[in-house]
């Protein structure tokens, strides 16, 4: 028997462990499916091209990271895809374009230098600004049904503190399922399940197409994707696994969301990204190695290879609020940090100076004014010890 362990011990650890994993690897469903299905159903996308490439992005960076490194759609274009009902090709188009603007930052080495200009205060603020946001996303959703959206996220945050903590987050979903289908409300989604049943097919965006998703959706989304899909996920993810520190960094992170991007989109993958916030929520649920990707990646193969109107109509299943109580869990985990409390006077007002910003302009001003007040203290502190 191995020192220190009990019998029990040793039948117990791998089965949290691997509950832990299962978990964290549905935690961020609340940003993935709205979006995903409204790309689908509203849009009429092919959810093959879609699932498929969601599921390549995420296997192959678990097996390159080794950590629970989320994939995400890229909020930004999504939202006005769906909201404007742009075509496709726009779509397609966005995801190609964003994949060479990052593989250019990061091999020219721009996002490294970058990333050194960013402070931890700097980057607390951003965390603090999009976490926010999530929660005020999320809020929206479970307005849909308070009483269900705010007792699964009342659920979702007690766990923390239960031993049974990795079996909330799936138990809160099977039951919101359960109890859509037994209601039989149409409270869920609004999705139309027929319409979610597009073929699969390949296409490539006109000329038009390309110059429409550069200043339509490219431009909006840039800042949102350094910011918290590379440079917050590196400074987040070393600081949970600061063993693999130097795999991951920004580079890297905007090497991969380049390359899948680039790769994926003309098979009708979405535009994708890392994301802070779900690096967040994954964690808290349990994930903590390269398991919790290849599951999700895994099971959005199968759902692509298996697309039909008994899939569509099981994913529609899961309650609007359910889905808000997630992204809600999400956005706090991301906005909360000690240095909110243990900070210095004027880190503290760089934090909320970065958030502000953010929230009242976007994500580039809140960057470029947290920097801005950084090199303002390093260069008071320059002279002041002259």
């Amino acid at each position: 028997m191995i020192p220190g362990k009990t019998p029990t011990n040793l039948i117990t650890q791998p089965i949290n462990r691997l509950l832990g994993e299962t978990s964290g690897a549905f935690a961020d469903l609340g940003t993935f499916l709205p979006l995903v299905l409204g790309l689908i159903a509203l849009n009429q996308f092919s959810p093959q091209g879609i699932f498929l490439g969601f599921g390549l992005f995420a296997i192959l960076s678990a097996l390159f990271y080794r950590r629970p490194i989320p994939i995400q759609p890229m909020k930004v274009i999504a939202a006005l895809v769906i909201a404007q009902g742009l075509t496709p090709g726009m779509l397609q188009a966005s995801a190609m374009l964003m994949g060479v603007i990052l593989l250019i930052l990061a091999f020219s080495g721009a996002i490294t230098w970058l990333a050194k200009q960013l402070s931890q205060a700097v980057s607390v603020g951003i965390q603090l600004a999009i976490g926010l946001q999530l929660m005020w996303m999320g809020a929206k959703m479970m307005s849909e049904f308070w009483l269900l959206g705010v007792g699964a996220f009342i659920l979702l945050f007690i766990s923390k503190f239960l031993p049974l903590r990795y079996l909330a987050m799936p138990l809160v979903i099977a039951a919101g399922m359960i109890w859509q289908a037994n209601t039989q409300t149409n409270l869920a989604t609004n999705f139309d399940i027929q319409a979610m049943t597009a073929p699969f097919q390949l296409a490539w965006p006109t000329s038009i197409e390309w110059t429409s998703a550069a200043i339509l959706l490219v431009l909006p989304q840039l800042a949102l994707t350094l910011t918290n899909a590379v440079i917050a996920t590196s400074v987040m993810a070393q600081e949970k696994f600061p063993e693999d520190a130097a795999k991951l960094t920004p580079k890297n992170f905007a090497k991969s969301s380049g390359l899948a991007n680039l790769l994926l989109a003309p098979f009708g993958a979405s535009a994708m990204c890392h994301g802070a916030g779900g690096l967040a929520v994954q964690y808290h649920f349990g994930a903590r190695t390269y398991l919790a990707p290849l599951i999700f990646g895994s099971t959005c193969l199968m759902i692509a290879l298996c697309w039909g109107t008994n899939i569509a109509w099981l994913l529609s299943l899961i309650p609007m609020a359910i889905l808000g109580s997630l992204l809600t869990t999400a956005g706090l985990q991301l906005a909360w940090s000690k240095r909110l409390i243990d900070g210095k006077p004027f880190c503290i007002f760089v934090i909320l100076s970065t958030a502000v910003t953010c929230l009242a302009i976007n994500a580039a001003a809140g960057l470029a004014v947290g920097i801005i007040l950084e090199q303002g203290r390093r260069t008071w502190a320059m002279f002041a010890t002259r």
